[in-house]
């Protein structure tokens, strides 16, 4: 019993010394945040879950509480066909997020000039697996919104604040 024990706790220990950690959102240069974004914003709601796990910026109910405010401007999801087979049949398609926002402090000066994120994913499709292909292409959109999320913050992570667009 002690072997197996020191077995399953020895990669662990050689994880740790390592200095490995698992990925986790740096501290902000913000004390607060507010997220301006519709309620169905799949990227502000992942910002949102992000910064509420990280605890080290509060999320505030309003953009005069807080020191900084991030806009979510327009949230996009496409879906265009690839490739077609020789029957004319869809065997390909390119998802798309297109996604812009801008940050400001709360009287309203630029912190950061608005940004684009553009991003895009390819998927084969076959007919006859309908409702796998459309968890698959749900969970693309998931990855999708998650890599947005993540670009976002590194951005704020970069901000100085009081500093006009950097």
């Amino acid at each position: 019993m002690n072997r197996r024990l020191f077995l399953a706790a020895l990669p662990a220990a050689l994880v740790a010394g390592c200095g490995f950690q698992l990925r986790r959102v740096a501290d902000l240069p913000f004390a607060s945040l507010y997220i301006e974004a519709t309620p169905g914003s799949a990227v502000g709601q992942r910002i949102r879950s992000l910064l509420t796990a990280n605890k080290q910026t509060r999320l505030v109910a309003t953009a005069d509480e807080a020191e900084a405010v991030l806009k979510i401007t327009h949230e996009e999801r496409t879906r265009v066909i690839l490739s077609l087979s020789g029957a004319g049949r869809v065997t390909e398609y390119r998802l798309g997020l297109r996604l812009g926002y801008a940050v400001n402090d709360k009287a309203g000066m630029e912190l950061a000039a608005p940004e684009a994120i553009e991003l895009t994913r390819d998927i084969t499709y076959d007919d006859t697996k309908v409702l796998a292909k459309g968890a698959e292409e749900q969970l693309l959109y998931r990855d999708m919104d998650e890599n947005a999320a993540l670009r976002i913050l590194r951005r704020l992570q970069s901000l100085k604040p009081g500093i006009g667009a950097s």
